[in-house]
């Protein structure tokens, strides 16, 4: 048995970090990296101290029957890149060129986020419909992979 690549091993401790996530939806795992150091972690669920849908009964967003990928501003949870930001942010942490790992692409409101806080790589493994992101990540010359094309040598921007 071999050693797991880097982005191997990056994307499995980013899935370890999406079983943390509490959104009855969607879990999703986020790691930001830089020279091979993992800087924070972020995955997606309430602000602290606020209930877990769960715990309040279900989720909003099936309730009002709201599609997957639109107004997620009606949504409890914050998500998996804004927690990982926001523990760069509270702990001091510059993630000024480092790599974004993540379970399911980047919404396009993080996507804003991870561009002025200076990501230039996102690998993720899941796709997800907003091609606003995919349209304003690519604009700003972030490097845009999916982890299944790593093996194929294939980059998606």
């Amino acid at each position: 048995m071999g050693r797991p690549s880097w982005d191997e091993y990056f994307m499995k401790i980013t899935e370890l970090v999406a079983t943390r996530a509490t959104c009855l939806r969607r879990k999703v795992g986020a790691i930001l990296v830089r020279n091979k150091r993992i800087l924070t972690t972020g995955y997606n669920g309430p602000p602290s101290g606020i209930r877990h849908c769960e715990e309040r009964g279900g989720c909003i967003r099936d309730e009002l029957k709201i599609p997957s990928g639109e107004r997620m501003e009606l949504s409890r949870a914050i998500h998996a890149e804004q927690n990982a930001i926001i523990q760069a942010a509270k702990m001091g942490i510059s993630i000024q060129d480092s790599t974004l790992y993540v379970t399911t692409h980047p919404c396009f409101t993080c996507a804003k986020m991870l561009i002025n806080a200076g990501v230039k790589k996102i690998i993720y493994k899941e796709g997800y419909p907003d091609t606003f992101a995919k349209d304003i990540l690519k604009e700003a010359g972030v490097e845009v992979i999916q982890f299944d094309n790593l093996t194929r040598g294939q980059k998606e921007n």
